[in-house]
């Protein structure tokens, strides 16, 4: 194996995630990089043995749908497997125009704008719209993607405490003060913590100081909401977001994201954006399976998926806290149920531990470590997906009670 002269390179070793990362592998307890050898179903066949799929944001359970499936093969049938350029010169397709066409009838928006990856739709159009002398409102708990097209911009970045509303005032204020443009960005639906921010009350104040607002809805597209067009449909604010961001990834089983907004916004983007610009096109196969999940989501059939969904992440919640797990943020109200639900155990190792003891009893969960989340938030994401069946999440109950049993008497506690 070739030996490399850089010192530097020789000490990444010691940095608090990797450090973590390397105690996991040397414990058994890695929660990444499992083998899944099964379609992406509530049991998925893991590395040789059936597990309760509890870590996956296919919310809806459409990864494996047969229309979804077909429209992808029929993709692939159709374009191949690769366009192999970027939109604007030989990447753009009947299927690009399609989706984007039934995305923006879906939201009620002009036009929408597909990109690769929801990654690249973030970095992309933040730092095409903002820049030096210009300031970034920012929730400190935003996705990381939206920070680091913060970071491209160049522009002020001034963050407050996660949905602290009197931080958030303050940070606004202060970015009217420092003068150029205020564009603040938000989540829908928090990736880790599963909760909403207070979107009413924040744009009365965006409003009054001029600052544009774009709001990520990768987690909450086609789970909240009646039409399934995510959070700002929930607090009825859709005509006050300038762009809403939106991700084919999770819901809607493909891979891309997308930006909906005016007319005059797409037209920008598309020559300005430039991960969007000098990036090959997503794959056709993603884009088919994504329009039939679209399709299947406005139809009848997809109002009755996300109204499973609710019930499975209500009853799930109820149960998890009922063990006296420590749980996240909830809401009182239904319309507002979210299927994340962070079981929040502040300690990296403990975390790894926690995952390999459901693991080995056939549950898998999503585990988050910094620095995807503070040096003390590590948690547990469970994601409850649509297709659960009510004795599914009840074996998933039990076996978080004989984990939560098993690291009481390591902890030595009753």
């Amino acid at each position: 194996m070739a030996e490399y002269g850089a010192s530097w390179l020789k000490d990444l070793r010691s940095s608090q995630f990797v450090t973590a990362y390397h105690r996991g592998v040397e414990a058994g307890n890695l929660p990444f990089f499992r083998n899944a050898e099964s379609l992406l179903d509530p049991v998925v066949t893991m590395e040789g043995e059936p597990r309760l799929m509890l870590g996956s944001p296919n919310y809806l359970g459409l990864a494996s749908h047969p229309r979804v499936v077909a429209g992808a093969k029929a993709a692939v049938d159709r374009y191949g497997t690769s366009l192999t350029g970027s939109r604007i010169l030989n990447g753009t397709t009947a299927l690009h125009r399609e989706l984007e066409e039934e995305l923006a009838d879906w939201l009620g928006v002009e036009e929408t704008l597909l990109f690769t990856t929801g990654f690249q739709t973030n970095i992309g159009t933040i730092s095409a719209l903002v820049g030096v002398g210009d300031t970034v409102v920012s929730d400190s708990f935003a996705h990381a993607s939206m920070l680091d097209g913060v970071g491209l911009s160049r522009a002020k970045l001034r963050g407050f405490r996660h949905n602290r509303m009197d931080l958030f005032v303050d940070s606004v204020r202060r970015a009217r003060a420092d003068g150029g443009r205020i564009l603040v960005i938000l989540d829908g639906l928090y990736s880790m913590e599963g909760d909403l921010p207070p979107l009413d009350e924040m744009l009365d104040i965006c409003r009054e100081n001029d600052a544009a607002v774009m709001l990520d809805e990768a987690h909450s597209l086609g789970v909240l909401g009646e039409q399934g067009t995510g959070a700002a449909e929930v607090f009825g604010v859709q005509d006050r977001i300038d762009i809403r961001m939106g991700a084919l990834s999770k819901a809607l089983a493909g891979v891309g994201g997308f930006i909906a907004g005016s007319r005059e916004l797409i037209n920008y983007l598309q020559v300005t954006a430039r991960s969007f610009v000098f990036t090959t096109v997503g794959v056709p196969a993603a884009l088919g399976g994504s329009l039939e999940a679209v399709r299947i989501r406005r139809s009848e059939e997809g109002a009755q998926l996300a109204e499973e969904l609710r019930r499975n992440s209500r009853f799930l919640r109820t149960e998890l806290k009922g063990l006296g797990l420590p749980m996240g943020p909830d809401s009182d109200l239904p319309e507002r149920t979210t299927p994340i639900i962070p079981v929040i155990l502040g300690d990296d190792d403990l975390a790894m531990e926690w995952w390999r003891q459901l693991y080995d009893r056939g549950v898998f969960t999503g585990v988050a470590l910094y620095p995807g989340v503070p040096p003390t938030g590590a948690m547990l994401r469970i994601c409850p997906m649509a297709t659960h069946t009510r004795a599914q999440l009840e074996r998933a109950l039990e076996v978080f009670a004989e984990v939560q049993k098993v690291m009481r008497r390591k902890a030595g506690t009753p």
